[in-house]
């Protein structure tokens, strides 16, 4: 006597207050269709308990519906629990798999654990840079005290890189600051009859401002960036640790010729890029005033004195000592990665620039306090 075949696969759904109960029976086949279970959103069951019926022959198209019944009570947040299911299916097919701590949803943070890491990290940050101080400032008064000890050769080398090599650009960019602010001015100035009034505004504001602002500026972008980048480097291939080992403090070795070349051959430029900005002034005002360059130059030496030439020379010092402070710090500080060089190059062109600008600021409040 033959078996009869058994039918296609078949889902039986028994709910029952709050459980469920899932029947499944006949033929599983990947090839035939099958039943799928949607509970109703509003459903909520204590328990879901999935067992088989006359099941006949399976493959896996069993394990994956199960599979989804797993997922759904997951979502739920329903127990499900397996009986009288063949052999051959995995256990963990209806068990939840756990979500790896890396992966899970961050809990929302208390504003006031935010506010206390934010604060360690603040004074974490403030002592490395109190520390880094402290050790440029032990090394600049050993230089006082020892200057035949100090690396010359390297703070040479350094002074051709930042100063000699950044000419061209601060020639181009002074020379057009000069020219646009002319220009600006001129065609203000020309409706009141103040033609001659361009070579004092251009004076004094490129003198006093815009030519330190505009050679640390450029040195921020192009040496600041350069000392990071390559402190970085030095870090991630452990040469820095090398001479730590050998007894060297990598501040005095790497960091002071670097800083003090920052700070002897900015006020240089300074100067350079103030003669290049009143030049571009002076041209404009040559070509659309019809000012001589004789005039346009006495006049600017009658409003331009050396108090104003001093305010721009303090500025550039205490400018190249931030920039070689920052771009050292963020070197020293980078990760020993590439990643950690980029990133170092970039934060020390964003501290310089903000270092830059609040000393600058502070500046113009302290010499209108003082008169000048």
């Amino acid at each position: 006597m033959s078996t009869p075949p058994v039918s296609a696969a078949t889902l039986q759904v028994d709910e029952t207050g709050a459980a469920c109960r899932l029947v499944v029976g006949g033929r599983w086949d990947l090839a035939a269709p099958r039943p799928e279970w949607r509970p109703a959103e509003s459903a909520g069951f204590r328990q879901v308990i999935v067992t088989a019926g006359e099941l006949g022959r399976w493959d896996g198209a069993l394990v994956l519906f199960l599979g989804e019944v797993r997922r759904t009570c997951e979502a739920h947040g329903w127990p499900v629990e397996a009986k009288g299911l063949p052999a051959g299916i995995p256990a963990s097919v209806l068990t939840p798999v756990p979500t790896p701590a890396s992966e899970r949803p961050a809990l929302p943070m208390q504003w006031l654990t935010a506010v206390g890491q934010a604060t360690r990290d603040l004074v974490a940050e403030r002592l490395d840079f109190s520390r880094f101080i402290g050790h440029c400032t032990i090394g600049f008064g050993q230089l006082v005290r020892q200057p035949r000890r100090f690396r010359w050769r390297d703070c040479v080398t350094q002074m051709q890189l930042c100063g000699v090599h950044g000419m061209p650009i601060v020639w181009l960019i002074s020379f057009l600051v000069g020219v646009i602010m002319a220009y600006q001015s001129a065609v203000l100035l020309r409706q009141f009859g103040a033609d001659i009034w361009v070579a004092d505004l251009i004076g004094l504001s490129v003198v006093r401002e815009m030519g330190p602002l505009m050679a640390a500026i450029v040195l921020a972008g192009r040496t600041g960036a350069a000392f990071a980048a390559e402190l970085a480097n030095m870090k991630a291939n452990e040469e820095i640790d090398a001479l730590s080992t050998l007894g060297l403090n990598p501040v005095h070795f790497l960091v002071l010729p670097r800083l003090l070349a920052l700070q002897l051959m900015l006020p240089l430029l300074v100067l350079y890029a103030c003669a290049l900005g009143i030049a571009g002034g002076m041209l404009i005002a040559w070509a659309l005033l019809d000012i001589p360059p004789v005039v346009y130059w006495t006049e600017t030496k009658s409003i331009v004195d050396l108090s104003d030439l001093a305010t721009g020379l303090i500025k550039s010092v205490a400018f190249g000592g931030l920039i070689g402070l920052a771009g050292c710090l963020r070197g020293l500080e980078a990760e020993r990665s590439a990643a950690g060089v980029g990133r170092a190059a970039t934060s020390a062109v964003v501290t310089s620039l903000l270092f830059i600008i609040i000393a600058d600021a502070v500046f113009a409040v302290l010499f209108h306090i003082l008169g000048l």
